[in-house]
């Protein structure tokens, strides 16, 4: 943590290295001790302090300063520093304008200047003032702070970002700032023309405005270039398959590069419990087993590229090639295409504009304590919406489910039907579809129509959480690699027709079993046809990739 700070003003340069002599030779083992020459110059360097969550302990002011005397200077400090703890230095003459100050800016005391010898009368002051302030004071936050708003997608972009990346950060909302004080004395230290929402603070006192997921991945150190230019195996996509394929392709010896669109782990990530993994029989978050699969994967020397995004395929001889979105290529043996899919969108007139502000794809987890004691919509009946309902029925008054179906049976695991029977505050509504979504700049209402009879009733709405399948976005592997019609990729058996090797195909035996159209190019996990949709399926699928990866290599 940074040393809390001394700050003495002065506008005599030597009073001020009198002082500050004098600080320094007492304090400077715990304290920063730093001075300004006026009140407007301690001001500047108060907010620059506040953007940098520095704490500041003492503020050590002259009475008699042009332009801004100490007791206007520690008013205005007050705003921006009120627990710190204030001095004011004054000549016999001012003794009276300093009483007052006691009560007109709570004062905490004052010193006659000269303050010789300081063992006497400065340090026995100072020691009991800053004592006080350390036994009351709460440690800052540390890490990466986000000042946004609940209702900016951008906002919301940049913390699911992080959390999905496993960045501790601080949310700081900028619409709290009148109940919140430390959000307030961080947007008052800020000039009205810098409040570009969201705002990226870091520990090093940088800042970001309105930053994209790469600018802050780069100040973040995270790897968003490969560092080699071949790889016995490159994988594209760090969800479970992507992640088992790589720890087990490098756990034997290869070199092995992972490349991710958004961050290690996947949709499985951002699963609030996943309880039927094996080994975990109280089960555990998503964002738990994507963060132990990440150090696993690091631990055995894979490359982890993300945030970057896989942009083409190419084939030229024994060697695949792999643009990236930045322009960049990299070849490689062998490839393991492990993409997983995407959340399938709601069609309804002018969701899209709410995406962010009050609709959302997923579980959502950087959203659950802005649903305290709120209503919260979810739609879709399969595993990932009864999950999201159970987190969410920590924080929120009441969880409503809208299914589709008659039932949750035929989607849905029976262990995660039992619980959310138990739960008193979700209710589920059968039968039920999202037809409208209101609002201008975020969700302020849903019309939800019940099939069974026929009504269309629109309640106030805040939060809908979307949950309706996925769908592969492979659309950048088209004419390279053979999907069926929505976009999966075929593997194996299902390249086969009328007993016939896929069109191209110069070896001499049958695609194996998780292999594409292309030899050495292998597709796992949910992208791949005919795939079950289970976490453990697709690590399974991962791992058993890597064995075909070695039969291929043993040829090549």
């Amino acid at each position: 943590m940074a040393r809390p700070v001394i700050l003495t003003i002065d506008d005599d340069p030597d009073v001020l290295r009198a002082i500050e002599r004098d600080l320094r030779q007492r304090y400077n083992q715990t304290y920063r001790v730093l001075r300004a020459e006026s009140g407007a110059a301690a001001l500047n360097l108060l907010r620059r302090l506040q953007q940098r969550n520095d704490p500041v302990a003492l503020l050590v002011v002259d009475y008699r300063m042009p332009h801004m005397n100490g007791i206007e200077t520690l008013s205005e400090a007050m705003k921006l520093n009120p627990d710190a703890k204030r001095v004011l230095l004054t000549a016999y003459a001012d003794t009276e304008a300093a009483i007052k100050a006691i009560n007109d800016i709570q004062l905490h005391h004052y010193l006659l200047k000269p303050w010789d010898p300081p063992e006497r009368q400065l340090y026995p002051v100072l020691d009991d003032l800053l004592q006080e302030w350390f036994v009351t004071h709460k440690p800052p936050f540390e890490g990466v702070r986000v000042l946004g708003t609940r209702w900016s997608p951008k906002s919301y972009e940049m913390r699911d970002f992080l959390a999905r990346n496993q960045v501790p950060y601080q949310w700081l909302d900028a619409d709290a700032a009148e109940r919140e004080r430390e959000v307030g004395r961080l947007v008052e230290s800020l000039d009205p023309n810098e409040l570009k929402l969201p705002l990226v603070f870091f520990p090093d006192g940088d800042r970001l405005e309105q930053p994209r997921w790469q600018d802050v991945a780069a100040k973040l150190g995270l790897r968003t270039r490969a560092g080699l230019e071949f790889y016995d195996v490159a994988i594209v996509g760090g969800g479970p398959a992507g992640l088992a394929a790589a720890v087990y392709g490098a756990s034997e010896g290869l070199k092995t590069l992972i490349v991710e669109r958004e961050a290690p782990g996947g949709q499985a990530a951002l699963s609030s419990r996943i309880e039927n993994y094996l080994g975990f029989p109280s089960g555990l978050p998503g964002s738990e087993l994507a963060n132990r699969a990440v150090t696993q994967a690091r631990r055995f020397g894979v490359e982890i590229v993300s945030p970057q995004e896989a942009s083409a395929i190419r084939v030229d001889g024994p060697y695949r090639y792999l643009k990236l979105s930045d322009g960049t290529e990299l070849s490689c043996h062998t490839m393991v295409l492990a993409t997983g899919v995407q959340w399938r969108t709601l069609d309804v007139p002018g969701i899209e504009h709410l995406q962010g502000a009050g609709v959302y794809y997923g579980a959502g987890p950087t959203e659950a304590i802005s649903c305290r004691e709120e209503d919260v919509y979810i739609v879709g009946g399969a595993n990932s919406a009864g999950q999201a309902a159970m987190f969410f029925s920590k924080y929120a008054r009441r969880v409503i489910m809208l299914v589709r179906g008659p039932s949750l049976a035929a989607t849905m695991s029976q262990y995660l039907i039992d619980q959310i029977q138990k739960t008193e505050n979700i209710q589920v509504e059968y039968r039920s579809r999202v037809t409208a979504v209101g609002g201008e700049d975020h969700l302020t209402s849903i019309s939800i129509a019940c099939d069974t009879s026929g009504e269309i009733q629109t309640v106030p709405a805040s939060a809908l959480f979307i949950f309706i399948g996925a769908q592969p976005g492979t659309a950048w592997l088209d004419g390279v690699i053979e999907r069926d019609a929505r976009g999966f990729l075929l593997t194996g058996p299902d390249l086969m027709r009328d007993g016939k090797r896929p069109k191209g195909w110069q070896l001499d035996r049958d695609p194996g079993l998780l292999e594409t159209n292309v030899p050495g190019i292998f597709a796992v996990g949910d992208v791949r046809y005919g795939s079950i949709k289970r976490v453990a399926s697709g690590v399974g699928e991962g791992s058993v990739a890597i064995q075909f990866v070695h039969q291929y290599l043993s040829k090549v």
